[in-house]
């Protein structure tokens, strides 16, 4: 598990208000949804990015983090951990802050790439979870 509750407490407050939540649809079973849905509820502004393109939670949905026309604070990955590091990459080049990779997303060279170009990181971890 990576992510001290220094960069945890960081990401959630002090790093900007809007989440590109990768893996998010309309698909109500998955966990991405209700997770932005509590990340809405504390005031983050909630991107979709599937390939799908979906307006979710009222927030118009993009295919890839490179097709937002806006700054990205955060990217919250839920996605298989094969493709984490193709994400966590992108999130790099959009200029994004922090890359939150959920539970059970552990891709360890990512992380350390991702922290070597100056961005924070958390790994394997849920931030629903931890904002209560």
């Amino acid at each position: 598990m990576h992510g001290d509750p220094a960069t945890i407490r960081k990401i959630l407050t002090q790093s900007g208000d809007t989440w590109a939540v990768v893996g998010l649809s309309n698909n109500r079973s998955r966990a991405a949804y209700g997770v932005a849905e509590v990340l809405q509820r504390h005031g983050k502004r909630v991107v979709p990015v599937h390939p799908k393109a979906e307006t979710v939670h009222g927030e118009q949905g993009y295919a890839s983090l490179a097709d937002i026309p806006f700054p990205v604070d955060v990217v919250d990955a839920f996605v298989n951990s094969d493709l984490a590091g193709g994400v966590a990459d992108e999130a790099a080049a959009i200029g994004a802050k922090a890359v939150w990779f959920q539970l059970g997303v552990i891709d360890e060279a990512a992380y350390e790439r991702t922290r070597a170009a100056g961005l924070d990181m958390v790994m394997d971890r849920c931030p629903a979870i931890e904002l209560r």
